[in-house]
């Protein structure tokens, strides 16, 4: 069928039930809004706590699926915390087994050693690359609550395997870079929307929101938009100038 329109045929970032929930305890005030702003743009549900109180109030409300915790609080430490999220039992809304991440400037092995001692499942040393952290999440949450995301995202005749990192258009294999990948599935999370600039830049190469005289972004959309007109599907990748980009899906 011909048709000059565009149209949304499936859409959704690789997850199926739900959105993961994400609890940040963090005193930095710009680090917690830093991994608001980043984690909520990867769909997932958020929550930022600045104390240790805040965090055990959270946990009994927001049930999260995983936490990321600094290693000094206010209140207390982030080992004490960890252990307060191990013992939850009988009476407690929250898993003792709910995923923990710390997050820490020392990268001393007795710390590191400590942290995994007291239950966490991983330890990521500040300042972290975020894409690197992004990724140690997701196969925590992978190994711990199995398919809570999915491995294929399709939009039109568009199909992105994002566990193998390929991406299709129909039959046609389309030969992408890593990071050309990552913007089309940036791109395809919503399609139709024009996404900011500056929350490409923060999601698929973990700039500061303050980057915005890079051509990064630029240059890579350039070669995405080159590769997929080879491919068939010119005028997928649409940019909004002087804003940022949108994935236009046309209809199969």
């Amino acid at each position: 069928m011909t048709t000059t329109t565009h149209e949304v045929v499936s859409t959704r970032v690789c997850e199926t039930e739900r959105r993961p929930r994400t609890l940040v305890v963090d005193t930095d005030l710009e680090n917690g809004r830093y991994l608001l702003q980043n984690l909520t743009a990867d769909q997932m549900d958020v929550v930022v706590a600045t104390s240790g109180d805040e965090a055990i109030d959270a946990l009994e409300r927001f049930r999260p699926d995983i936490v990321l915790v600094a290693d000094e609080l206010a209140d207390m430490s982030g080992l004490d915390l960890i252990t307060h999220v191990r013992s939850g039992g009988p009476g407690t809304r929250w898993s003792a087994d709910t995923a923990l991440i710390v997050l820490s400037p020392r990268d001393d092995t007795d710390s590191i050693v400590r942290s995994l001692q007291r239950g966490a499942d991983d330890y990521v040393v500040l300042p972290f690359r975020y894409q690197e952290l992004l990724t140690r999440m997701v196969a925590i949450l992978r190994r711990s609550h199995g398919n809570i995301f999915a491995d294929r995202l399709h939009v039109g005749s568009l199909m992105l395997d994002c566990k193998g990192l390929t991406a299709w258009h129909g039959d046609i294999p389309l030969h992408l870079c890593a990071k050309e990948f990552a913007l089309l599935v940036a791109l395809a999370r919503d399609p139709m929307r024009t996404v900011p600039k500056t929350e490409l830049l923060q999601s698929v190469w973990g700039f500061s929101p303050y980057a915005q005289r890079t051509r990064t972004l630029d240059t890579h959309a350039s070669r995405l938009r080159r590769k997929l007109e080879d491919a068939g599907i010119g005028g997928l990748v649409h940019n909004v100038w002087g804003f940022g980009y949108r994935l236009l899906a046309l209809e199969r």
